[in-house]
């Protein structure tokens, strides 16, 4: 069985209200391929629901994961880049996996991540176009297509670009 990503480490940030598919596909997705992926969240244990109420329990949370433990990180969207945003820790992580060289991959308001990580200035992202202008003035040069790939950051706009976002993820991985 080929499993190209076997060794690679993934977080998946989870909050409240996340969309359903971009959670569980690039975590499943990246399973196959061999890498081991964690729901990261505020709370080892905790439950969050998504937009639907579907749970996702956090299999780590900030204190015992870093940036320096993966290769990647995956940021949803859906309404949970909101939540995120009310702490320092899941931009935190994501700014410190950035200048580090590591795989940063956020899809639809998963770019609020980005944003408030201060790592879109001078790059190309995409993101879903209701906060095309908050990633403009992030410093980023906005495009309006499936996937974004400049360097290592990986972006998204909506769950029907999930098969480009995941294969894109697996490619830079």
């Amino acid at each position: 069985m080929n499993m190209p990503l076997k060794g690679k480490k993934v977080a998946v940030l989870v909050e409240e209200q996340y969309q359903e598919l971009e959670v569980w596909v690039p975590y499943y997705r990246l399973k196959e391929e061999g890498a081991q992926v964690w729901l990261l969240g505020q709370e080892t244990g905790k439950a969050y629901k998504s937009k639907l109420g579907y749970p996702a329990v956090a299999e780590t949370d900030y204190k015992k994961l870093g940036p320096k433990d993966v290769d990647g990180v995956v940021i949803p969207g859906g309404f949970a880049p909101d939540f995120m945003r009310r702490y320092p820790e899941p931009a935190a992580f994501v700014a410190e996996a950035f200048r580090a060289g590591k795989v940063v991959a956020a899809i639809c308001h998963g770019a609020w991540i980005l944003c408030s990580a201060g790592v879109l200035k001078g790059r190309t992202a995409t993101c879903f176009y209701a906060i095309a202008d908050d990633v403009k003035n992030a410093g980023a040069r906005y495009v309006d297509q499936e996937v974004a790939v400049d360097g290592k950051l990986i972006t998204a706009r909506k769950p029907e670009d999930i098969p480009a976002f995941c294969r894109e993820i697996v490619k830079a991985l």
